[in-house]
């Protein structure tokens, strides 16, 4: 049975990957970029970012049903929100402006959201909690990559 929570979760988790997709063009400029070696092939970014999503997605409704009261609910939502704005963030950084060295500046908010993630949600669903740490083991990894392509690629702008 869908519930409210679930297809609020499955609505912000699409918006999140359609907006995030249209704002990762994937053109001449990125495929010129100097890569490390570890750079994953660009099709795998699309099926990674579905699953961390539909994973935060079910954390997100699972936290909301685990919650006691609605200081907990609003402690979900709030913590989910900031996630939602720094992930929307990076994209438009890194590909958009083509500024890898900003989005990279940009990164530590992104994955101290993720931290609050886990942090903010083991109370109320340690389950919940656990189903973050996928996105956040691939924002760290993202983060060497972003990392990686500045320091081969500098100076921007």
């Amino acid at each position: 049975m869908l519930s409210i929570p679930v297809l609020v979760a499955a609505g912000g988790a699409i918006t999140l990957a359609v907006v995030g997709g249209l704002m990762t063009p994937i053109g001449p400029w990125y495929a010129n970029l100097r890569k490390p070696g570890l750079q994953p092939p660009n099709w795998l970014f699309g099926p990674a970012w579905t699953v961390i999503l539909g994973l935060a997605a079910w954390s997100a409704a699972t936290a909301w049903d685990a919650a006691v009261d609605d200081a907990a609910r609003m402690s979900v939502v709030i913590l989910f929100a900031t996630n939602a704005l720094f992930h929307l963030l990076w994209s438009p950084l890194f590909f958009k402006l083509r500024r890898p060295d900003w989005a990279l500046i940009e990164v530590p908010f992104l994955w101290a959201s993720l931290v609050a993630l886990v942090v903010g949600l083991w109370p109320i669903s340690p389950f919940a909690a656990k189903l973050i740490v996928p996105y956040l083991l691939w924002v760290s990894f993202a983060a060497w990559l972003n990392w990686a392509i500045v320091r081969l690629n500098r100076p921007f702008g």
